[in-house]
């Protein structure tokens, strides 16, 4: 091989290295031009495919395995229980999500408005669509992805719009919502507003995954198992279970009586839950708790607020 990088074309053996491209989907030969490339297509596309499917699983496996920044309550800063919704509220004055527990707190202290912002909540209450409007005109992600979930459950006056909400999800999720991936993915794998599409589904549940959604990463585990991949569904189940998933466990449960999963990798998911469920606690979050209705339904308790007695 010759040139100053040691690399030629894979098509025409070019050594012209300030010209050279990576082919994007497997890096693993490069090309002088696009002429190049597509000429090589047909002898590479077999090893090309393999290595993107290789370079694709490093990416999933190893991405993710840390709940994004804003699945932790900024005032306590611990992270909050799944599912979000139950478990904490989205401000709406500034689009930050607040544990219960430190919601409950503030409010102890005679303070009832904004735990973050200190909005006065009568303000927040006249105010609310206009607020959240107008960080969704900022292309706020977050405002975007709750007013996306306002139409589709038609909360706060407005109609139930499931072509607007899915708009709006498409517009959250450009824009970097880990939320709006995994509500797009449900709607692919539901059929909702859209055509069903596994694959569609499983694209956009990756890409939260990979962001730390937990959730999507438990849903691409039952994907895989009903795919039969029962291995690779053991691998995203471990990964939710560690980040403190219930439901990830109870299919690591199963799959370990099942033979699948090994005692080991059971242990491991076990450890993992728990010490993340440990993390998750506190007084607080334990007394706001004993206050609020346990059973949850559906995203309900997002619009509803807890702290209205």
């Amino acid at each position: 091989m010759s040139g100053i990088s040691g690399e030629v074309c894979a098509n025409c053996g070019s050594d012209a290295a300030n010209k050279l491209k990576n082919c994007a989907a497997c890096r693993l030969v490069k090309y002088c031009s696009v002429g190049c490339q597509k000429a090589h297509r047909e002898q590479h596309k077999g090893a090309c495919k393999k290595r993107a499917a290789e370079l694709k699983d490093a990416r999933l496996y190893t991405q993710g395995q840390v709940r994004p920044e804003g699945d932790s309550c900024p005032l306590c800063t611990l992270p909050i229980p799944m599912p979000l919704n139950q478990y904490s509220k989205l401000m709406p004055c500034c689009t930050t999500r607040v544990c219960f527990g430190c919601t409950w707190a503030v409010e102890k202290r005679g303070m009832p408005d904004c735990a973050f912002c200190r909005t006065p909540r009568s303000e927040a209450i006249v105010s609310h669509l206009s607020k959240v409007q107008a960080r969704v005109d900022a292309k706020d992600p977050e405002a975007t992805n709750y007013l996306a979930e306002l139409h589709y459950f038609g909360f706060e006056g407005l109609d139930k719009d499931l072509p607007r909400a899915n708009e709006l999800w498409r517009q959250a999720a450009e824009l970097g919502s880990t939320e709006a991936n995994y509500s797009l993915g449900n709607r692919y794998c539901a059929g909702e507003g859209v055509e069903m599409n596994a694959a569609k589904a499983l694209q956009f549940y990756e890409v939260a995954a990979c962001l730390g959604h937990v959730e999507s990463r438990h849903n691409i585990g039952s994907i895989e198992l009903t795919g039969g991949k029962c291995q690779r569904a053991v691998k995203h189940f471990m990964i939710s279970a560690k980040m403190g998933f219930g439901p990830s466990l109870t299919m690591i449960e199963r799959l370990f009586a099942a033979g699948v999963a090994s005692e080991e990798q059971y242990a491991e998911a076990k450890k993992g839950y728990e010490d993340a469920q440990e993390e998750m606690a506190s007084p607080e979050r334990d007394e706001a708790y004993k206050i609020f209705v346990r059973d949850y339904e559906g995203y309900t308790r997002e619009f509803v607020s807890p702290l209205r007695r």
